[in-house]
């Protein structure tokens, strides 16, 4: 990883798994690429909505995004998966409300 990376990306085991994050917060690498390339968003926009942190720690993040492109897929993959997997297994309120609704 560059100098100029380093400053902005952290791995930190035990911290949002593990996973690449922008330093200091809890924001992802994953999660600024779903924002970026899946969202639709512009970097400014990003920053807009999580204020703190800055436009640089954005492309830092998509800089990394592209040094380690098949990594962070997978990581997004994985993590479409598990959330598939809990909706699965917990129903929502409203689903609990709708089926007691049509048990009673």
């Amino acid at each position: 990883m560059t100098a100029v990376i380093s400053e902005h990306i952290e791995i930190t085991p035990g911290t949002c798994g593990g996973k690449p994050r922008i330093a200091g917060h809890r924001i992802r690498v994953q999660d600024v690429v779903i924002w970026y390339k899946h969202q639709g968003m512009t970097s400014d926009e990003i920053v807009y909505q999580h204020p703190s942190i800055t436009l640089a720690d954005v492309h830092a993040a998509l800089a990394y995004y592209y040094d380690h492109m098949e990594e962070i897929r997978q990581q997004i993959r994985e993590s479409k998966a598990f959330a598939a997997q809990m909706a699965a297994k917990t129903p929502s309120i409203f689903q609990r409300q709708n089926r007691q609704e049509h048990s009673s």
